[in-house]
C-alpha cells in the first residue's frame, strides 16, 4: 500500500492541473459580460413623446436592441422601411439635435402602405422630430444625402427579395448599403427566422428568411460579421407559420445580425 502522503500529493497535483482551466473559464466569462445599457438609451426610451410605444418595449426588447446597434448621440442613422416609426422615434431621441435619422421608404412599398406613408409625412413635419427626414426612393436605388454611422432594418430585409420590390438585385443593394456607411459603420438586420436551408423560398409566403442567406449576402458585399444578439430569439417558434398567423404574430423567432464596414 502506498503511503498516505502519496495520495495527498497526487490530489494536489491534479488540482493544480485543473485550476488554470477553471480560472481561464472565469476570465473568459468576465471578458464578455452582458452589454450595459447606456444612459442615453434609457433616456431616449423614456421620452414622453414615445408614450404610445411603451407598451411594446418589453416584448420588442427595445433597450437590448438599441444597445446592440451601438447608436449614440450625434450619429447619422439610415432606417430602411420604418413602418410605424417605433424604432425611428427612439433613434431620433438617441442621436439628438447633432444627429439625424434618414427614413427610407421604397416607392414599391409605399404604394401598399398609403396610410402609414401619410402618417410618416405628418411625423417628419412635427417639430419634435426635426432630426428625422423621409427619403422616398426606388428600392434598388438606395442613397443618402451624407454618409451614415448605422444602417438599420427590422423585419424588412426579406422584403427586398420579393416580386413586389422588383425583386431587388441583392448583391448590388448590399453594396449600396456599404457605400452609404462611413468606414467602421454598422449594418444591423433584424428579421424573422425561416427553417435552416430554406434560402429565400419563404420570403414572399411566410415572410421569413434563412439567416445563413442574409449573412452570406451581406458579407459578399465586403462587410465583416460583427456579432449576433439573442434578444429576440424564441425557440418555441416552429418557423413554419406565416409571421402574421395569430399563433405566433408578435412573438416570432428573430435573429439580429450586426455587420461592420472595415475602417480601411
Amino acid at each position: 500500500m502506498l503511503p498516505p502522503f502519496y495520495y495527498l500529493e497526487d490530489v494536489m497535483r491534479k488540482t493544480m492541473l485543473i485550476l488554470p482551466g477553471v480560472f481561464a473559464l472565469s476570465f473568459a466569462a468576465l471578458a464578455h459580460p452582458p452589454a450595459a445599457i447606456p444612459a442615453y438609451v434609457t433616456t431616449a426610451i423614456h421620452d414622453p413623446a414615445r408614450q404610445a410605444d411603451a407598451a411594446n418595449d418589453a416584448r420588442r426588447r427595445l433597450a437590448a436592441v438599441m444597445t446592440f446597434t451601438e447608436v449614440k448621440p450625434g450619429d447619422k442613422v439610415m432606417e430602411l422601411v420604418p413602418g410605424s416609426g417605433y424604432w425611428t422615434r427612439v433613434f431620433s431621441a438617441i442621436v439628438g439635435s447633432r444627429g439625424h435619422v434618414y427614413s427610407v421608404w421604397p416607392n414599391e412599398m409605399a404604394k401598399f402602405s398609403a396610410k402609414s406613408y401619410a402618417e410618416w409625412q405628418t411625423l417628419v413635419a412635427t417639430p419634435h422630430y426635426a432630426n428625422v427626414s423621409l427619403l422616398p426612393q426606388p428600392a434598388a436605388d438606395l442613397s443618402t444625402p451624407e454618409p451614415v454611422d448605422v444602417v438599420f432594418t427590422s423585419q424588412n430585409y426579406h422584403d427586398y427579395h420579393d416580386p413586389f420590390m422588383g425583386p431587388v438585385n441583392m448583391p448590388a443593394f448590399d453594396k449600396r448599403v456599404y457605400a452609404v456607411l462611413k468606414p467602421g459603420g454598422l449594418f444591423v438586420i433584424v428579421d424573422h427566422v425561416a427553417p435552416a436551408g430554406s434560402g429565400i423560398s419563404d420570403t414572399n409566403t411566410l415572410h421569413r428568411i434563412d439567416p445563413a442567406v442574409v449573412k452570406r449576402e451581406v458579407e459578399a458585399a465586403g462587410f465583416v460579421f460583427d456579432g449576433e444578439s439573442e434578444a429576440l430569439r424564441n425557440p418555441a417558434d416552429p418557423h413554419t407559420a406565416s409571421v402574421f398567423d395569430k399563433s405566433i404574430r408578435g412573438h416570432t423567432d428573430q435573429f439580429i445580425y450586426r455587420f461592420r464596414k472595415p475602417r480601411s
